[in-house]
């Protein structure tokens, strides 16, 4: 009879996060951290996972490049998979008030922006901006968009301001990070006011625990 072989057991994955996933993750509280952390340990194990919103992204994207003033925007709803239609009418007049909130398309355009993998203590976060911006008066935006149905919470605001920050010189060097709540079509931008040396401290708190219970989680 053939010799059985032994199959080496599978690597456990990692401790990782993306900016939406530990943003969604400081927003928990009690078990709920735990139960978040657990699903995402499976997702990375499992190699699975789909973002619904690329399309609208490419639109918002195309109405900027060609200033087409939201044609692009208004068209994608009824181009989509029937299951996203409803998404996609919720998600595009906010996205078509952001971009009028842009001014004129004349002076703004899109700028490269580069993902970014950031340490926060032991946990590796990758930080993905949707977008770039360029204007004419020489600023510049890295911008990064909430699809959600609820508002971006303090937490996930400070969180991904400041995570998005602290990578600027990678992500796009000289750039000021914006999260735009996309069904209200509101931009929020860092205040200045905020101490950065405690939202450090914090996430690098929210990062042992996220690592912790990934280190256990089946």
């Amino acid at each position: 009879m053939p010799e059985s072989v032994a199959t080496a057991p599978t690597a456990a994955p990692l401790p990782y996060a993306t900016l939406l996933a530990f943003t969604r993750y400081v927003d928990r509280t009690g078990p709920a951290k735990a139960t978040f952390v657990g699903g995402l340990r499976k997702q990375r194990a499992s190699r699975s996972g789909f973002n619904p919103h690329g399309q609208l992204v490419k639109a918002l994207k195309t109405d900027i490049a060609f200033r087409t003033g939201g044609r692009h925007l208004a068209e994608i709803a009824g181009v989509v998979k029937p299951r996203w239609r409803p998404l996609y009418e919720a998600l595009v007049p906010g996205a078509v008030s952001y971009l009028h909130s842009l001014g004129d398309l004349s002076t703004v355009e899109l700028a490269q922006t580069h993902d970014a993998l950031g340490m926060v203590g032991d946990l590796p976060v990758k930080v993905n901006p949707h977008l770039g911006l360029r204007y004419d008066d020489g600023r510049r935006e890295a911008v990064r968009l909430h699809f959600d149905e609820q508002p971006p919470s303090q937490e996930a605001l400070l969180a991904t301001l400041h995570l998005m920050g602290r990578q600027m010189d990678q992500v796009l060097p000289g750039a000021e990070p914006v999260l735009v709540d996309v069904r209200r079509g509101v931009a929020h931008h860092w205040d200045a006011a905020v101490r950065s040396d405690q939202v450090e401290r914090w996430l690098a708190g929210e990062a042992a625990a996220f690592t912790a219970i990934w280190s256990t989680a089946a």
